[in-house]
């Protein structure tokens, strides 16, 4: 799999099946999840895939100088 066929969807989606494995494998070694640690761990699975889609770059994103070319218009 080369790192240019890289989707956003794709990203996310091998982030939550690597989660998933840690999560199965420590079940399955006998460790115990209290409700703070069950919250703690979503908190801590859910933030990654936010922040790569937030910063992933788009299709249409501007360049530098379309940015400040639409600023000196204002």
């Amino acid at each position: 799999m080369s790192l240019r066929h890289l989707t956003r969807l794709r990203v996310i989606q091998v982030w939550f099946v690597a989660v998933l494995l840690v999560v199965v494998g420590a079940m399955a070694l006998g460790v115990v999840v209290t409700v703070g640690t069950a919250a703690l761990l979503v908190a801590m699975c859910l933030v990654p895939p936010v922040v790569v889609f937030m910063l992933w770059p788009s299709d249409n994103s501007s360049t530098m100088a379309e940015t400040i070319r639409d600023a000196k218009v204002r």
